[in-house]
């Protein structure tokens, strides 16, 4: 616990950026007019493309017996191709509803 503590305490001000980066990001988002979805969530698979690349160089150079960055790595790039798969099926299906019908 102490050493909880101590991490906590030496890092106060990045945990304090996420915090607000959070707070922010959900006001910004939450402000966004549905016409502007879609080249946000395009937006959004590009962002999350960078991540899974990144975790994937992140587990490449890990050790083997380092088990919390493979398993952060797999959950990185698990969870990424998840959101960017389904980012691109709901920008389709925004997408679907502007074309004309026959």
């Amino acid at each position: 616990m102490g050493n909880i503590l101590t991490w906590i305490d030496h890092h106060q001000q990045m945990i304090y950026i996420v915090v607000l980066m959070v707070f922010l990001g959900i006001e910004v988002i939450g402000r966004v007019p549905s016409v502007l979805h879609t080249p946000l969530m395009s937006g959004a698979n590009a962002i999350h493309g960078v991540v899974i690349i990144g975790a994937i160089i992140v587990m490449g150079r890990a050790n083997q017996d380092n088990y919390i960055a493979l398993t952060l790595g797999f959950l990185a790039v698990l969870l990424g191709t998840l959101n960017v798969v389904g980012g691109f099926v709901v920008t389709d299906r925004m997408l679907e509803m502007f074309r004309k019908r026959k």
